[in-house]
């Protein structure tokens, strides 16, 4: 029997071999990407390892020592005590958001049906809008430090509280990402051991029965401690807050260093930061997403939340920093156009998605057409679903170039967002295609026939 599901299992991401690899290289990306933006080019000259470690280690030796033998990509990572720090300043920024989950208010919503024909709706704690509030709060004013006054001559010592010191996530920026990137490996190799426990419900896509798979798309579908659910707080909170925290802290340093900030820092701290504030503030629709509703938790959703995001989607900030075009107003003006027509493109095909799913009687969306399935469900044939089958990820990739766009045009590196969310897009959408078309079966073809093109009407 498990050779038979060896055989038919239909993976993805070319198997065992290629998610193999890509746990090998994402991580050292990252870090690559870090370095690329501080420096503004692509170069691999000054972060080689020496011949004879590749010789006498292997692929291992390869990565360990492009990692911390050329002092390069993670220049701290050789102190033990930054290390350990940045650690410490990970893992508490990980706590204060589970925290935040747990004790503010909010509303309890029950996602999709599960898979497994039984109905049952999970139920899950939405309160990431007022989290990413209190986090702004507690960033600008809860910062507590010890200062000296004087009272009537005499010196004292009181506590008093104002902003982070932000800038110092630049100073420690790759150290920073190393540390992220052991917590995402210790995490998913927890969610992975724990899936082997009685009860849970596992992901389709990764019951291979092979381990590295597994591991790398996740064994169980919904990983919880009590009401407490690791993918959905994931998806969301540290990784995505923290990519706009990390925006900030680029736009502080870029002050200390220029004593003003200049129009592409405050366009990417903006165009983005408002991105990260919609998906919180629509958090409940996630919960209708591939990511929550078919995969698992595993390498592949824990490393892209907790380390690939933040560290990876600032990269535009961190470039700007020290290589900042000072780009006329004209040019940014219409850079802001271009954000502008991404935006209204990604929310108003999401937004009017979301309210058919609600209601499909109400008011907004009523008057459109849709494909009656065999299964109960309805297809939107109109509207913007209408124009292309993913029209909202093509708003979203308009969004992104123009989150490049503001680095100027002298450097690749920044457009690494837009190359990397186009290949993104594309294989997630070749993937829902399937996933439909195995789900709808002929219908699936009917919605083809009528909404032909995928992301751009008339083109593509």
């Amino acid at each position: 029997m498990p050779n038979q599901r060896k055989q038919t299992f239909d993976y993805e991401f070319g198997g065992p071999i290629g998610t193999l690899a890509t746990m090998i290289f994402l991580p050292l990306v990252t870090l690559l990407l870090t370095y690329w933006a501080s420096i503004g080019e692509i170069e691999f000259a000054n972060i080689l390892p020496a011949s004879e470690s590749c010789s006498s280690g292997g692929s291992y030796a390869f990565v360990r020592d492009m990692i911390l033998g050329s002092n390069v990509l993670c220049p701290s990572c050789s102190d033990p005590q930054t290390v350990v720090f940045c650690a410490f300043v990970v893992l508490s920024w990980f706590g204060l958001q589970v925290l935040l989950e747990r004790v503010l208010p909010g509303e309890i919503v029950l996602g999709a049906p599960l898979p497994d024909g039984s109905g049952k709706r999970l139920p899950y704690r939405i309160n990431g809008h007022l989290a990413f509030w209190v986090t702004l709060l507690l960033l600008n004013v809860g910062w507590p430090r010890w200062v000296e006054v004087h009272n009537g001559g005499e010196a004292m010592s009181a506590l008093v509280f104002g902003r982070v010191p932000l800038s110092w996530l630049y100073d420690y920026h790759s150290t920073l990402a190393f540390v992220t990137i052991l917590w995402t490996i210790l995490l998913s190799s927890y969610l992975f051991l724990r899936s082997f426990g009685k009860g849970f419900l596992l992901a389709a896509g990764g019951d291979s029965g092979n381990p590295i798979y597994d591991f790398f798309m996740g064994r169980e579908l919904n990983p919880r401690w009590g009401t407490f659910d690791w993918k959905e707080f994931c998806e969301l909170r540290p990784g995505l807050i923290g990519w706009m925290v990390l925006n900030m802290s680029m736009m502080f340093k870029q002050y200390e260093r220029l004593g003003y900030v200049t129009g592409s820092m405050i366009l990417i701290n903006i165009f983005q930061g408002i991105y990260v504030w919609d998906a919180l503030y629509q958090e409940r629709a996630i919960l209708t997403t591939m990511d929550i509703t078919t995969d698992g938790f595993g390498f592949m959703l824990v490393f892209g939340d907790l380390a690939w995001v933040p560290f990876t989607y600032s990269l535009q900030a961190r470039f700007l920093v020290d290589h900042d075009p000072h780009l006329h107003w004209s040019m940014l003006a219409a850079i802001v156009g271009v954000n502008i027509m991404g935006y209204l493109i990604f929310r108003g095909a999401n937004g009017q998605k979301d309210a058919f799913r609600r209601n499909p009687d109400s008011p907004e969306v009523s008057h459109l057409t849709f494909l009656q399935t065999k299964r109960g469900t309805k297809l939107l044939t109109s509207g913007w679903w209408g124009l292309a089958r993913k029209i909202n990820y093509t708003g979203d990739w308009i969004m992104g170039l123009s989150w490049c766009m503001v680095c100027g045009f002298e450097s690749i590196v920044p457009y690494y967002y837009a190359i990397y969310f186009a290949i993104l897009l594309i294989h997630r959408s070749i993937r829902d295609d399937h996933m439909c078309q195995e789900k709808y079966g002929e219908d699936w073809n009917k919605y083809k026939s009528v909404v032909p093109y995928r992301f751009v009407p008339g083109l593509f």
